[in-house]
């Protein structure tokens, strides 16, 4: 991909994959910024009524205009590749950042009010996530304006089920499908509301329930929810209680 363009969109390097396709760097050269551009999977573009549901999400979205969240610019196709056009946002995610270790009391509470003050955005325009994850919240400790907090993938809609599990659920994959009703596991394991787990409808509180899983992890330094597979880490979410008498940082 790299050298190809996508209207205009010139493909510069590769920034991740995941359940939603696959996430480039390019250039915009209309307006000489970068930003990041995510392939949409095939399956999910060859069902026109979802595709048609994407871009309305994809609308709404557009119209948060949130320093919190990463915005989205455009919804594109080229050569039957569908695209989207979205902010590049600097930093490092908050699963990398926390590979390395609890953060300090100060530290987690400044990143807990920006992650909460994009989701109370969201929800006031009827938004809900459904996938929040560290892997989801971009970290830029290096602006003029501080420590600085933006949602990725915030509520777009998902495609199939993923084919394989990782263990690791640090990376643990979405679990997607075709459609959000009743029925259907959507979300990662580690951060799912016990009615996600259970396949039912989920409205702003299963948001509101992996914010409190991730605010756990950024004290603790560990998930409140963990097991050897996905099977176990859902069981784990429906059936048992987090330790909260966990070692905290509050010294720092």
């Amino acid at each position: 991909m790299i050298g190809q363009t996508l209207t205009h969109f010139r493909i510069t390097a590769k920034l991740g994959e995941g359940g939603m396709g696959e996430v480039w760097r390019a250039e915009d050269q209309k307006l000489g910024r970068d930003v990041a551009i995510k392939i949409l999977p095939a399956d999910f573009t060859q069902d026109p009524e979802r595709l048609a549901r994407f871009e309305r999400e994809a609308k709404v979205l557009a119209s948060l205009d949130h320093p919190n969240i990463a915005g989205i610019y455009e919804v594109g196709e080229s050569e039957g590749v569908h695209f989207l056009a979205m902010q590049l946002a600097p930093g490092e995610d908050l699963a990398a950042r926390l590979a390395r270790g609890q953060l300090d009391a100060d530290t987690a509470l400044a990143v807990a009010l920006q992650i909460a003050e994009g989701l109370e955005a969201a929800h006031e325009r009827g938004v809900v996530h459904r996938d929040l994850k560290p892997g989801n919240i971009m970290i830029d400790s290096d602006g003029a304006a501080g420590l600085a907090v933006r949602l990725l993938d915030f509520g777009l809609a998902k495609p199939r089920e993923a084919a394989s599990a990782d263990p690791n659920m640090t990376h643990s994959p979405t679990l997607t499908a075709h459609m959000t009703s009743a029925g259907t596991i959507l979300g990662t394991a580690a951060y799912m509301s016990p009615e996600q787990a259970r396949g039912k409808t989920v409205d702003k509180r299963a948001d509101i329930w992996a914010f409190g899983c991730i605010l756990y992890e950024m004290l603790t330094g560990r998930r409140p929810f963990e097991g050897s597979d996905v099977t176990e880490v859902l069981a784990a979410v429906i059936r048992a209680e987090p330790e909260l008498d966990a070692d905290l940082d509050v010294d720092a």
